[in-house]
């Protein structure tokens, strides 16, 4: 069942279109991620599906209504803020019942959805504080309960950790994923942190420009990216690429300077028929076999170690590859020093080839 229909969405600010054309469909109780750098439209998208901007043409759905026209408060929806857009004067209990109040909820069930929101996100013992009194990992807690006292069928979530330090942003994004598994409720979360999206989304929708690039999951548009974009924005350190050209005859071969390298093992999404193609072929860092175990691989050869960097369980190496910048990792107690020759190695079945004119997954 759909959750939330977007039908040929679009929205201009003047001369500017910053959405154009887009359709989107969110099933019934999914966490949907929108990713991508800023300025993309995912914020933008997530404030007309709010009702926080008036679209230019299109329409949106929720539940199977349609509320293109209609007020944020009357759409079913929880909303959760980067900033946490609490009032400084009341308690967090205030904070938590004030839209209840003002919406003539009876005082029973207000105390209800209070104790129900502040067990699940553990705030009991905050309830009589000021948010002066909190920290940031808090106040966030009470932003989402906020939201989640509503008893919305819709959450949207725009960029909710930014602000917060590392640690607290990994303790907050767990407490996220289990909120979801307990009221299985419609999630749409915005960032442009690719780590939340992977670990939070049953699914992913990567943008550019106001558009969706690729829909799928975290597994799908990690190991099957749709264009060279998606690749390289997805993965940390982000994807090797290599630029040269693609012979196809018996077997498809991919040259690169002094380097070929049979493709025969990889999938192909569609015909590569002729000769020099130009493509780029990329690699992940964690798709590499460096040292003894190189050789067992389908591809392997010799590079020179540049640059070391020790990150704990594992390390990154930085060397190049047929003239072009090459990292890949190793286990982090690996000995390994700058001006080392290695033998490294993959299986091209792991790689994503992109047509370079195009950039879209051959």
């Amino acid at each position: 069942m759909k959750s939330i229909e977007i039908k040929d969405l679009a929205l201009s600010f003047g001369e500017v279109k910053v959405l154009e054309h887009l359709d989107l469909d969110i099933h019934d109780g999914e966490f949907l991620v929108l990713l991508g750098a800023s300025g993309c439209g995912k914020s933008t998208l997530l404030n007309c599906i709010a009702g926080l901007l008036d679209i230019t043409d299109g329409q949106i759905f929720i539940k199977g209504k349609n509320v293109t026209w209609k007020e944020p408060k009357d759409r079913g929806i929880g909303m959760v803020f980067q900033s946490y857009a609490l009032y400084p004067q009341m308690s967090v209990e205030g904070n938590l019942t004030f839209g209840l109040k003002n919406a003539g909820v009876p005082k029973a069930e207000i105390a209800e959805r209070v104790a129900r929101a502040s067990e699940i996100l553990q705030i009991e013992p905050l309830l009589k504080r000021k948010p002066s009194a909190l920290s940031g990992g808090q106040r966030q807690r009470v932003a989402i309960g906020r939201a989640l006292v509503r008893d919305v069928d819709v959450f949207l979530f725009d960029e909710p950790l930014s602000n917060l330090d590392a640690k607290l942003r990994a303790e907050l994004r767990v407490e996220i994923k289990r909120l979801h598994q307990k009221l299985n409720n419609t999630m749409i979360y915005v960032t442009h942190d690719q780590i939340e999206a992977l670990t939070l989304a049953d699914r992913i929708a990567i943008m550019r420009g106001g558009a969706v690039l690729q829909l799928d999951t975290p597994h799908g548009i990690y190991n099957h990216p749709a264009t060279k974009y998606v690749a390289g924005f997805i993965g940390s350190p982000g994807m090797n690429f290599l630029e040269g050209t693609l012979t196809t005859g018996d077997k498809p071969i991919f040259t690169c300077n002094d380097q070929q390298i049979d493709a025969s093992r990889y999938k192909f999404d569609q015909s590569t028929n002729g000769s020099n193609r130009p493509i780029h072929f990329g690699v992940r860092p964690e798709h590499v076999v460096a040292g003894r175990d190189a050789a067992g691989q389908p591809f392997n050869t010799q590079i020179e170690v540049e640059v070391v960097e020790p990150m704990g369980s594992d390390t990154l190496v930085w060397s190049q590859l047929a003239g072009h910048e090459f990292r890949f990792r190793m286990d982090g107690q690996s000995s390994v020093r700058p001006g080392e020759p290695m033998q490294i190695g993959f299986d091209p079945v792991t790689a994503s080839l992109f047509d370079a004119e195009t950039e879209i997954r051959l």
